[in-house]
């Protein structure tokens, strides 16, 4: 079978090099064991069904027994013994060695499970599904880290092959890693729906052992999809839910249902960037729906691409959603974050890009040229508001953005007289 080569490859050989142990979290089918096998050498699996018992058993007694192996050492679906935990954080103390570990996990872990939070032992590292450059669609022509780092980076007349069919098909699917060995395009555009479908049948109740209805889980799914990449509060979502009259629910449980998903990876909100460049009151400070990969909203809503070819403004949405999963994917360090502003006036930004070392980029996602203008005034007209509110603020300016840049479904990456970069996402990587 094929191994295609991820960004965390190289994510995680630094931290093993740095740390004890190193936690891989993301959702399942992201392809979270098979990067951590690449590396690791001996493996236990917890969900083995022949010793999945015996494990157990073990994990209640004398968890060290199951850690002894080669290093580093896979620990493949630990959550289902939390105890592990606190006996990798102790085995690292006892051998002081870096890189002895390596946990993954779909969900995430009861906190009152355990009893340390293995700061500066267990370093915690995030994966998502695939982005365009790890799935070879995009021709990685242009380095978002180089852009930072050279601001007159000349990017002009640089092409990408994709079209916006294939970018609506490259969504539609997803980048679950178990399409790369698939020959039929019409057996890819499974993966997804099977996604969406374990979730609602088994998952969302596995995950802490508590029932949940599937319909109930269905139902919430949908209203997050025709929600993505909006502002919608958790009221208008439930009157979504509820509205057809067949799901039943209060808002207590639809918030545990919604806990639920984040702790499964399968929702991934993104947080307000709130300079004070207006009037507080001003800033738009709510989530901001999103999903892990945008072929969940796609599956959620029983979309294909042949639907979607004719509904270019619900993709628009969607396309927004694979330009957060990618733009996540390229910078998975320490510190580095994704953010969106919008305020009440109509400014906005899409996206924030926040690299751990304080320098960051305003990021409009606009799937065509005809919208690009308007993009380009927002950022600009954001970047001029920073500059005016440190005219004032002298004390404490704002650091003003290292990057002004349009992510585009069209074919030619260029630089506006303005500064203002456009770039096709399937020309860029990390």
């Amino acid at each position: 079978m094929s191994y295609f080569h991820r960004i965390a490859d190289n994510h995680l050989e630094e931290r093993l090099e740095a740390f004890g142990a190193v936690l891989i979290e993301g959702p399942k089918w992201c392809g979270k064991t098979t990067t951590a096998e690449q590396i690791s050498k001996s493996v236990i699996r917890m969900q083995d069904p022949d010793m999945q018992e015996e494990y157990a058993v073990t994990a209640a007694s004398k968890p060290s027994l199951l850690l002894i192996g080669d290093t580093p050492r896979l620990i493949d679906e630990w959550q289902d013994a939390p105890v592990l935990w606190d006996a990798v954080r102790t085995m690292v103390d006892k051998r002081q060695t870096p890189g002895q570990f390596i946990l993954t996990g779909s969900n995430a872990v009861d906190k009152s499970k355990i009893h340390h939070s293995g700061t500066g032992r267990i370093s915690r590292m995030k994966m998502l599904p695939m982005s365009l450059w790890e799935s070879g669609e995009s021709n990685g022509k242009i380095s978002l880290i180089e852009l930072f780092n050279d601001q007159q980076l000349d990017i002009d007349g640089i092409t990408s092959e994709m079209k916006i069919e294939d970018l609506i098909y490259a969504a539609c699917r997803g980048g679950w890693p178990a399409f790369v060995n698939m020959k039929s395009d019409r057996a890819k555009l499974l993966i997804a729906r099977n996604y969406v479908d374990t979730i609602c049948r088994d998952d969302i109740s596995r995950v802490d052992g508590v029932h949940r209805e599937e319909r109930i889980t269905r139902a919430i799914l949908r209203s997050y999809a025709r929600n993505i990449s909006t502002l919608a509060k958790n009221t208008s979502l439930l009157a979504d839910v509820t509205a057809s009259g067949e799901v039943s629910l209060v808002m207590s449980t639809f918030e545990d249902y919604v806990t639920s998903l984040k702790r499964l990876f399968v929702i991934d909100n993104i947080e307000a960037w709130c300079p004070s460049v207006r009037s507080k009151t001003a800033i738009r400070s709510g989530l901001k729906r999103a999903f892990a990969d945008p072929s969940i909203a796609v599956a959620a809503l029983n979309l294909t691409p042949q639907a979607l070819m004719t509904q270019l403004k619900t993709f628009g949405f969607i396309f927004e959603q694979m330009c957060a999963r990618d733009l996540r994917a390229y910078t998975p360090d320490f510190g580095s974050h994704l953010s969106y502003y919008r305020d009440r006036y109509g400014l906005e930004a899409d996206f924030v890009l926040h690299l751990a070392d304080g320098r960051y980029a305003l990021i409009e996602c606009k799937l065509g040229s005809r919208e690009i203008e308007e993009g380009a005034e927002h950022l600009l007209e954001l970047k001029r508001l920073i500059q005016e509110h440190n005219k004032k603020e002298k004390q404490v300016p704002l650091r003003e953005p290292d990057l002004l840049i349009i992510l585009t479904g069209g074919n030619m990456a260029y630089t506006r007289n303005d500064g203002v970069k456009i770039i096709p996402l399937a020309c860029l990587k990390d």
